[in-house]
């Protein structure tokens, strides 16, 4: 078996339909298997699958156990050299999983692989980008990337500056298209399983970085990511959640110091931004309700974040 490809859902049925029919029409010379991780979806997406993807390896959770824990129980019933972790709002373009493949196969210290990423106007999505520090935190929050994307100091979180048109080693591959060398998992082990959802592949990027395994980027095949599939969902809470994630990031790895200041900055961005939200639901009725909600989100990570945020996960444990 070449590859399995693993694809982790919650409520996305209809876009997960096309996301599995492109990997079955578009795989490529490969040996390959699709396994489908669910996260106690309600919306007929295991009814779908069973009627349309017979051929589908598929689990079956009655909760939600987060991405890191839905793609490690995929994991551990694959049979391929490589595992792909795929998000479900992606569709997969001209062959691309065999050409990733092919890719990794001729480049053996290659523990992680992604491909070139297009919104669905197939324009360039930025996937790719650098481990989290406090220089990086500090600019993204100031959002002067988006004002000078072609900075390489501005933009270098996300390496706004890159076209993504050439073969290169990076801090992180995004988790939406990540082939993964299974004997490069067999070493570093499966992803960890403390971060709910967000930065569980930066984490495991660092990881797989510390013993050697490089992280690498190739255009030679691309996909489609819609974005958001599930969080969007709950997107007050995933706010919250991305923040978290990346603190814990910060206080796995970057001692307690950094964490410290990773915290205050994390919750100056939130305090900062509440007196916009909180003006701009006062003056317009039509989102008063989605500013007012908006304005309660930044309080509590403002709240969490100065205090520690000594919750590893807002979902599941409520904190």
């Amino acid at each position: 078996m070449d590859v399995s490809v693993i694809i982790v859902n919650w409520n996305t049925k209809e876009i997960l339909r096309d996301c599995l029919g492109s990997v079955y029409e578009q795989a490529g010379d490969v040996d390959f298997e699709v396994i489908v991780i669910d996260n106690a979806s309600t919306d007929g997406s295991m009814e779908m699958i069973r009627s349309d993807f017979k051929k589908v390896v598929l689990l079956e959770n009655a909760q939600n156990n987060g991405f890191a824990a839905a793609n490690n129980q995929g994991g551990a019933v694959a049979k391929g050299r490589y595992v792909l972790l795929l998000n479900s709002d992606t569709v997969v373009l001209d062959g691309a999983i065999a050409k990733t493949v092919g890719f990794a196969d001729a480049h053996p210290r290659a523990g992680v692989i992604g491909c070139r990423v297009l919104n669905p106007d197939r324009t360039l999505q930025p996937t790719c980008f650098m481990f989290p520090s406090i220089l990086n935190m500090f600019l993204s929050s100031t959002y002067l990337y988006k004002l000078f994307p072609g900075s390489r100091f501005f933009g270098r979180e996300l390496m706004t500056w890159w076209d993504r048109s050439d073969v290169r080693q990076v801090d992180v591959v995004t988790g939406c298209f990540m082939l993964v060398r299974q004997e490069a998992i067999d070493q570093v082990g499966a992803m960890d399983e403390r971060f709910f959802m967000y930065a569980e592949e930066t984490d495991w990027c660092y990881r797989f970085r510390k013993n050697g395994w490089e992280v690498m980027f190739t255009p030679v095949g691309e996909i489609v990511h819609l974005g958001g599939g599930s969080s969007r969902q709950v997107k007050s809470k995933m706010r919250l959640q991305l923040s978290g994630s990346i603190l814990l990031f910060f206080r796995m790895h970057r001692g307690r110091g950094q964490y410290a200041l990773a915290c205050l900055c994390t919750a100056f961005f939130f305090l900062f931004r509440v007196p916009y939200w909180l003006a701009k639901g006062i003056i317009s009725r039509k989102t008063r309700n989605l500013s007012l909600s908006t304005v309660r989100t930044y309080i509590l990570g403002f709240v969490l974040s100065f205090a520690g945020w000594r919750g590893l996960s807002v979902n599941r444990k409520g904190e």
